[in-house]
């Protein structure tokens, strides 16, 4: 290890002094083997001057036992099964760890586990204002952009821009602001937060004390999202929606059809591209300017983006998303990029990571820039940037068991002991419990057209109900429309059963419930208050990144009497149980659960603990089931190294 270790001290420091370490002409970076070697020893490069300069030994390279878990637990999620454990363990290859690194960000898995990301990023959940729990397009468009890898600057555009309807697939990232229908000053202090790590809360109410944002500052932006709004119950539709036509169908099978186009399609579909113009607020302070006094959109930092006070537009959004992804001279990718290294190291290179530091004023600087600059060399490509970070020997240092030596950020000095996350935890267990969760298929879109009351529309989707809804003009027009789709409920106000139609549209449609062995990202979310997700502390999704690792109560009892009990020790068909399986004897039994669990051997020491436990039983099942709940409830499992 410590020929490694000078190595690669020596060649980072070569490299220091050396020219690009890539071509421009690279075509597919992700698919280019040297373009990856060469970036992650650039960023090496920065993290050996590190050393130099604060004359700290370079730590060691970690064994492969510890890569392989982390490397597993970071790239997808979970722990490796006993089988993906052997094998790598096993096998002599000096390629083996980057081919593991490109198996893992190639598999279903790595989706998985940045879904939940990208979930706790946006506040994403399955309900949102009157769209049922499992049927929310938003989260179902948001969980395909991450599968198929769409370029953050492209997802943060259609994000902040798009208009239309929430169950048009080409529309649905308008549920980001319909999921915080009638809220869009916290709306976009939570764009601010996400995109651009900028504190803006604070100045909706009064200048910021502890930044430079204004009151005044807050709402010139805000001027570029007012006026979105839903479809409203106007002009010659709205008689349709008067209480009195309700009560007239009040508890028939019209009444439930009504309810769904006002609520599921015309109130989930965003009109207006944003103004660019607002009118202060009454309680306005502040001597610039008047309570209710109407002004412009100004953008508060970067190149600035004017609209006019004078007339209304309808692009102030589109304008906010070009300014946000092109015109904050390096924020937008310096965020995004310290997000991804807090993902895959552990720590920020500055934190907390929602609140912007410029690259000069952070321990590494010359780092900070290079990965802005990476940013965008990869053009926004999430998955390949982390793939860099992941064949960095920076990554493969030996865990870190002491505080961080700076204050804010990284010490870039060995990862750091963490706590898994709620999703990591599950995610681990079924695969002790099932075997690899990863061939389980997605859940799908449930697009048929629900009637809160009066069950399934046959025949229809939302999708089409929503085109055909919005072409209409009049209150006659809708009021016959309203007529056609209770005749195909028929008349009873509950599910119709049958029809080739429907079953065609059906028979794809894919959903799990909370008891459901899936990976956390198909759950329900998040989870109920009863879930082993939300006692680890899986995210509400109220608050950006909202999860927390702190311990609790309920976490010790649902390891002893919930989960790990009834579906692994006591589940004689555990997939962790079938590995013992051709075992030659008690102490290849006792490897193979280590490997399975903790993703390592056991020392000799361990060994023969397990011995001794194994004799006291007989050498039974009830041993192997003693053992296994010891290692399950260990912190080594629990933690990160």
């Amino acid at each position: 290890m410590k020929n490694l270790c000078a190595s690669y001290l020596a060649t980072s420091m070569l490299l220091l002094t050396s020219g690009p370490v890539f071509s421009a002409e690279s075509a597919n970076k992700a698919d280019n083997p040297e373009f990856v070697r060469k970036a992650a020893l650039k960023i090496d490069t920065y993290v050996a001057g590190w050393y130099r300069q604060k004359k700290l030994p370079v730590p060691d390279v970690t064994d492969d036992a510890t890569f392989l878990r982390r490397a597993f637990l970071v790239g997808i999620g979970r722990v490796p099964t006993a089988e993906e454990g052997l094998f790598f363990l096993e096998i002599d290859d000096e390629n083996k760890r980057t081919e593991l690194i490109d198996y893992l960000l190639n598999s279903p898995g790595y989706a998985s586990h940045m879904t939940n990301w990208m979930f706790d990023l946006l506040r994403i959940t399955d309900e949102m204002d009157d769209v049922y729990s499992g049927r929310n397009p938003y989260r179902a468009w948001a969980a395909d952009a991450v599968a198929e890898n769409m370029r953050w600057d492209e997802l943060t555009t259609k994000l902040l821009s798009t208009s239309g309807s929430l169950w048009k697939e080409d529309q649905a990232a308008v549920g980001y602001y319909l999921r915080d229908k009638g809220m869009p000053l916290d709306n976009l202090a939570n764009s601010m937060q996400i995109f651009l790590g900028t504190q803006m809360e604070c100045a909706q109410c009064h200048d910021d004390p502890f930044g430079e944002t204004e009151r005044h500052d807050f709402y010139e932006l805000a001027a570029f999202t007012e006026g979105q709004n839903y479809v409203p119950l106007a002009g010659k539709i709205r008689p349709l929606f008067d209480e009195s036509r309700l009560e007239e169908n009040r508890g028939k099978p019209k009444s439930a059809v009504i309810d769904m186009i006002r609520y599921q399609i015309l109130e989930q579909t965003l009109v207006g591209g944003g103004s660019g113009r607002i009118k202060l607020p009454m309680d306005y302070q502040y001597r610039d300017a008047q309570p209710g006094e109407l002004i412009g959109g100004r953008t508060p930092f970067g190149k600035t983006v004017r609209m006019s006070d004078r007339s209304s537009s309808d692009d102030g959004r589109k304008k906010l998303a070009e300014w946000v992804t092109t015109k904050t001279e390096g924020q937008f990718e310096a965020v995004m990029a310290n997000r991804l290294w807090q993902r895959v190291m552990g720590r920020g290179i500055y934190e907390p990571i929602s609140e912007y530091v410029p690259a000069k004023d952070t321990n590494l600087p010359g780092l900070m820039n290079y990965l802005t600059e990476l940013m965008v060399e990869l053009d926004y490509d999430l998955k390949t940037f982390q793939k860099i970070l992941l064949n960095t020997k920076t990554f493969q240092f030996v865990p870190n068991p002491n505080p961080a030596k700076v204050q804010n950020g990284d010490d870039f000095h060995g990862r750091q002991l963490t706590r898994l996350s709620a999703e990591q935890i599950w995610d681990s267990l079924i695969t002790l419990a099932g075997g690899n969760p990863d061939k389980k298929p997605r859940r799908t879109l449930d697009d048929r057209a629900h009637t809160r009351q009066a069950g399934i529309i046959p025949g229809k989707t939302m999708a089409q109900i929503t085109d055909e809804v919005l072409k209409l003009k009049t209150t006659a027009e809708l009021d016959a429309y309203c007529d056609e789709l209770t005749a195909l409920l028929g008349g009873s106000g509950k599910r119709k059963k049958g029809g080739d139609d429907s079953m065609m549209m059906t028979q794809e449609i894919r959903s799990y419930g909370k008891g459901a062995q899936v990976r956390a990202s198909e759950l329900p979310s998040p989870a109920p208050n009863d879930h082993l997700l939300f006692l680890f502390g899986q995210s509400v999704r109220d608050t950006v990144n909202g999860a927390n690792t702190e311990p609790n109560v309920g976490q010790v009892l649902t390891l002893m009497n919930g989960f790990v009990q009834d579906q692994l020790v006591n589940n004689p068909n555990a997939h962790i149980y079938k590995s013992l399986e051709g075992a030659s004897s008690p102490t290849e039994k006792v490897r193979r659960l280590y490997v399975g669990i903790l993703s390592r051997p056991p020392s000799d020491e361990e060994m023969s603990w397990m011995m001794d436990e194994v004799k006291i039983s007989g050498d039974t099942d009830d041993a192997y089931r003693n053992i296994l709940s010891a290692l399950v409830m260990s912190s080594e499992f629990l933690f990160l190294q």
